[in-house]
């Protein structure tokens, strides 16, 4: 039993000696090329061979790295890294303040692997691309066994500017937190916090963007955005080679009214949006796509307004100068350039109602609305009857046709109501009376 102990002992000291040995040897070897090692990094050719690398795994003609400084044992720093014209999702990358650390294993999978980056501070030009094939050079016999790619495993900062070109302006997602991740030779894209910018929409507060864009499809994983008090929701795909197709679905709820208004529209407007949008397309670009949906507006608003100033004084009804909306609700599809509005609603319950369809493109306008009106809004035309033909719901109602364009609309109610005033001249002289004093008070 002594024996046995004793053998068994004897192999744990050799064992321990063994590996004893190794690393002091393994220490020694690190001492002694350490020096050496923290030099080459360091070195202009390390940096070249460092920018041509990067460039080739992210897709730019080429790259440029401010000087290396080796700060650990598999970390480095530089101070900047600029690459231009990229041609895949990635167009342009400006980063400052960057800490990579090196892992040596990934050799053996034939990547010069970057298991952590950490930015300070970036800019990234992003776009979905057409995809094209690109030349393979000849590559020498021993190419087999060396690493062929920069692989980044985690690339995270927390002051992103992510910018894109939108109608040739730019927007984008700026000083957001942005982490990014490999999926296959292309990369995943998640954002939290800063701003959404786009022309021809308000600002946006981000909560979370995750999206993937690779040579075949771009993938809208999730889209959460705050807007005012509201919140919008957005996911979906697109084929971007082959078969090209287009699916997303948006949804948005509270929305406020007032920051989506266009800014030519003069006026108080107030209301808080609910509704959702479909859009496919046999592209994923706009000009190709087709947008169903639904919006309804919540204590809808509209004051301040030199039309309905004007209607107010022509109908000597001060209150017709705001509307406080109880219904407004609407179904919209868009296509290529051609919008349709139907199953309109807008009323303010005892004043009037509005139903009907409108559609509309750059090049005509068209459509019929009901409008209702309550009687008592009609006492200062002389028997409106004769224009407003029909009652029913507690409103006189007539039909209402438009034509035309959207810069020069065209609808035949006015010369219905010119008439009807033209058979009463005391009536219409009062109604021309009381809109010139409106229009002169506006030039004041």
């Amino acid at each position: 039993m002594r024996t046995h102990d004793q053998s068994r002992n004897r192999r744990f000291l050799i064992i321990g000696g063994v590996i004893a040995t190794v690393a002091i040897a393994i220490g020694i070897t690190l001492a002694l090329i350490n020096p050496a090692l923290t030099r080459y990094v360091e070195s202009p050719r390390f940096r070249l061979a460092l920018e041509q690398e990067t460039a080739k795994g992210l897709h730019f003609p080429s790259s440029a790295f401010a000087s290396i400084r080796r700060t650990g044992l598999l970390k480095a720093q530089s101070e900047s890294f600029k690459a231009r014209d990229g041609r895949k999702a990635i167009t342009n990358l400006e980063a400052q303040g960057i800490t990579g650390r090196f892992n040596p294993l990934g050799v053996f999978l034939r990547r010069w692997q970057i298991d952590e980056l950490h930015i300070d501070r970036a800019e990234i030009g992003i776009h979905v691309y057409e995809p094209t094939p690109e030349p393979q050079p000849i590559k020498p016999w021993y190419f087999v066994f060396l690493p062929d790619r920069v692989y980044l495993k985690r690339v995270w900062s927390d002051n992103v500017d992510v910018t894109w070109l939108m109608r040739d302006e730019r927007g984008g997602i700026f000083r957001t937190h942005l982490v990014v991740t490999p999926h296959g030779r292309d990369f995943e894209y998640r954002a939290n916090g800063g701003t959404l910018k786009n022309p021809s929409m308000p600002e946006l507060a981000v909560r979370q963007i995750h999206l993937l864009i690779t040579k075949k499809v771009f993938t809208l994983y999730q889209l959460d955005l705050k807007a005012g008090d509201g919140s919008i929701h957005g996911e979906g795909s697109t084929l971007i080679s082959g078969d090209k197709h287009a699916d997303f679905a948006f949804n948005w709820n509270e929305v406020p009214v007032r920051e989506w208004v266009p800014k030519t529209w003069n006026g108080n407007f107030a209301g808080a949006a609910t509704g959702d949008l479909h859009w496919t397309g046999n592209d994923y670009k706009l000009a190709a796509a087709t947008m169903t949906g639904t919006v309804t507006v919540k204590s809808g608003r509209v004051g301040n307004t030199k039309f309905l100033d004007t209607i107010a004084a022509v109908t000597k009804r001060n209150d017709l100068a705001q509307l406080d909306l109880d219904v407004c609700r609407l179904r919209f599809r868009w296509r290529q350039g051609d919008c349709e509005l139907s199953e309109i609603e807008i009323e303010q319950k005892e004043k009037f109602r509005i139903e009907g369809t409108i559609s509309f493109s750059e090049r005509s306008l068209g459509g019929a609305l009901q409008i209702g009106m309550a009687r008592q809004y009609l006492e200062w035309l002389p028997h409106p009857e004769e224009v407003f033909t029909r009652e029913s719901g507690g409103y006189l109602w007539t039909t209402v046709h438009l034509s035309g364009t959207l810069q020069s609309p065209q609808q035949d109610l006015s010369p219905r109501l010119v008439q009807a005033l033209t058979d009463s001249p005391g009536a219409l002289l009062g109604a021309a009376f009381r809109a010139l004093g409106t229009w002169l008070s506006e030039q004041r």
